[in-house]
């Protein structure tokens, strides 16, 4: 089984992620940490560096790599927003929009030097990006799941939503 979690940066792919890994007995792999892996260098160092493009290639190529493995995959906040991305990622396995509000994701997200986006930024332009995302994630997801409330909260509702989203698939 493979879910790919997508949503704003903060909105909990990686906590919930794990969360939910732990409560399904599958795999998780946050899919940032495998990209700098892959590239051997941090985030912020590929965009300084090779620049966004060729960050945003990694992600495409990361996408695909991580289906084939399974798991939870916990995605960067923009790769979903493309649409071959989206395509692979529903080829492989469900794609979750963990839907949170834009508050709660910047208190997590504010002063965060791993985040380019976010040191580029103003809170007021970090907004506008995420009400940008928002339409994109809807659209590039088959299952939606409130993002509100603990890691476990969030992990169990996940779960829930994609065991229903499964039987519906099968008939």
């Amino acid at each position: 089984m493979t879910i790919y979690l997508c949503g704003f940066m903060g909105c909990g792919k990686s906590t919930a992620g794990r969360a939910l890994a732990d409560m399904m007995g599958l795999k998780f792999t946050d899919m940032d940490a495998y990209i700098e892996k892959k590239a051997g260098m941090s985030i912020p160092q590929i965009f300084a560096e090779k620049g966004e493009d060729t960050f945003r290639k990694l992600e495409t190529e990361s996408v695909a790599e991580l289906g084939k493995a399974g798991g939870i995959i916990a995605c960067g906040g923009g790769a979903m927003l493309k649409e071959i991305n989206a395509k692979t990622a529903s080829e492989y396995g469900t794609v979750v929009y963990i839907d949170v509000p834009y508050d709660v994701c910047y208190d997590r997200i504010s002063g965060d030097t791993n985040r380019p986006i976010v040191m580029a930024n103003t809170k007021e332009s970090l907004e506008e990006i995420y009400k940008e995302r928002v339409p994109l994630y809807t659209a590039h997801s088959q299952i939606t799941a409130d993002g509100t409330g603990s890691p476990a909260e969030i992990a169990a509702r996940i779960r829930e939503n994609v065991n229903n989203y499964l039987k519906v698939q099968k008939g």
